[in-house]
């Protein structure tokens, strides 16, 4: 029987790892109110004296513990007891049919949303930016100098199609360190997210083709494909595992699919993270017949979980998974600048990008591969994803306790918003009511295609709390019973 070397407990008998052993004794502590919001738990080499376990141990569960929302790390200081985790409540449920082919048409409700969504008069919960606190714009403002100083000629003639080859490899070698190894002539700037989806689109699929997306999805996509001309076919999504790959291999082997596009980390607007196991499986199921996936990963920065982050596209073995990546939710939405890794797509999206958007402006390119070319990049971007993954949880916590009984809500493995069911009432009508009240959210019937969703809301939890965000979901709360 292998002994381990952590205060000689034999492996054999043990059915949990160490780490999780002690990480579990600090989440009963917390949840029994013995260790209090605010509290410094013992430092690393405290625990691991008095515990006799290894330093490898005692980062693991603090890293566990971290990432369940119930300690956060303070520089230089330690780790402290945050706000408990929220009690436990359903996740929405989910419809396990593939609807058929439909065309694409997006409805009057989605421009208006988006008319009235970003009004700055409206209590923000419908716009799923971060508090513009939160990013790093001395920093930018800082890069745009120096690009200023050192090329003030930066826009006096056209820069290459595929964008700035200074920023370009930066994203090639931020996607080698996930496990992506991709070479910079693959990488296609374009300006933002929405951009490099239909770009991707152009590339794998013609007008009247079907494409199969995630249901619920975001109402971006479904913009995307009608701008294209594209039928789709939606496929349900768990909250908690992803796009319900039995029922999409069923859907390929019985439908002609073009396409297959997928959010596999951070979902909009599920916030789930699929693992690396159904990541890896997602490759496989649409290389057996051949199919190409666009990849998007515009909140894909935002994984609570730093291992989590891995795209689909690093398991891509021919070159069939486009990965369409943005800097929209972590630097600056305004800078409209995201990108495509194209795999073997790569001269019929640039063709596309030719005639549709053209080149990238030089300035903003040049500004963001000056910070990404610095370590305070990857400082900003975890410091970040757990300022965001705080907000959330406050925002869920505050939610149960005003929502009416019966409500269901997703727990997010990353990005900043929540996935709301309501027992039996009319998402759109709250919407309404709210915006008459000058609070903004988004209804759910806009994230599909037949408008399913209706019972559902997407709750954004970027803004930071304030007595101001505390009575637009105490509103909330009241609309959603008086309904």
């Amino acid at each position: 029987m292998k002994v381990c070397s952590d205060h000689g407990v034999a492996t054999a008998a043990r059915k949990n790892p160490l780490y999780e052993e002690v990480a579990s004794e600090f989440r009963r502590k917390i949840d029994l109110g013995v260790l209090r919001v605010g509290e410094k738990l013992p430092s690393v080499r405290a625990l691991r004296n008095g515990r006799r376990v290894s330093t490898a141990t005692v980062m693991e569960a603090y890293l566990r513990l971290e990432r369940d929302g119930y300690i956060r790390v303070r520089d230089r200081s330690g780790f402290y007891v945050v706000q408990p985790p929220t009690r436990a409540i359903p996740q929405p449920s989910t419809a396990r049919a593939v609807t058929p082919a439909l065309p694409v048409g997006i409805s009057a409700l989605v421009a208006e949303v988006l008319q009235q969504g970003g009004s700055q008069k409206l209590v923000p919960l419908g716009v799923s930016t971060v508090d513009p606190s939160l990013l790093p714009m001395p920093r930018l403002n800082r890069a745009f100098r120096r690009v200023l100083a050192r090329w003030p000629l930066h826009s006096a003639r056209y820069t290459e199609l595929s964008g700035a080859p200074a920023l370009r490899r930066q994203i090639a070698r931020r996607a080698l360190a996930l496990g992506n190894a991709i070479d910079a002539e693959e990488v296609i700037v374009t300006a933002g997210g929405l951009d490099a989806l239909n770009l991707a689109l152009r590339a794998v699929a013609s007008p009247g083709d079907v494409v199969a997306v995630e249901s619920p999805t975001y109402f971006g996509v479904l913009q995307a494909l009608e701008a294209v001309g594209l039928r789709a076919i939606e496929v349900p999504t768990d909250p908690r595992s992803g796009i319900d790959l039995g029922l999409l291999e069923r859907t390929l082997r019985s439908q002609r699919v073009k396409a297959v596009l997928a959010m596999t980390t951070c979902h909009n607007p599920l916030g789930t993270v699929m693992s690396d196991q159904a990541k890896k499986d997602l490759v496989a199921v649409t290389a057996r017949y051949g199919i190409p996936i666009v990849e998007d990963g515009a909140y894909s920065d935002l994984a609570f979980d730093e291992r989590a982050r891995r795209p689909a596209k690093a398991f891509d073995q021919k070159g069939l998974v486009v990965y369409c990546g943005s800097f929209s939710k972590v630097l600056a939405p305004g800078l409209r600048l995201g990108w495509i890794e194209a795999g073997r797509f790569r001269d019929r999206i640039r063709a596309f990008k030719g005639v549709t958007s053209g080149m990238t402006s030089a300035l903003p390119q040049l500004a963001v591969a000056e910070l990404l070319a610095t370590r305070y990049y990857d400082r900003h971007i975890k410091r970040l994803r757990l300022q965001v993954a705080e907000q959330t949880r406050l925002y869920a916590q505050v939610l149960r306790d005003v929502l009416p009984p019966g409500t269901r809500m997703t727990s997010p493995a990353g990005g900043n918003l929540l996935w709301v069911q309501l027992p039996g009432v009319d998402g759109t009508a709250v919407y309404r009511r709210l915006m008459q009240q000058g609070v903004g959210v988004f209804p759910g019937e806009i994230f599909s295609l037949r408008g399913k969703h209706r019972s559902f809301l997407r709750i954004s939890c970027g803004a930071l709390w304030s007595p101001a965000i505390e009575r637009g979901i105490e509103l909330l709360g009241r609309v959603c019973r008086e309904i």
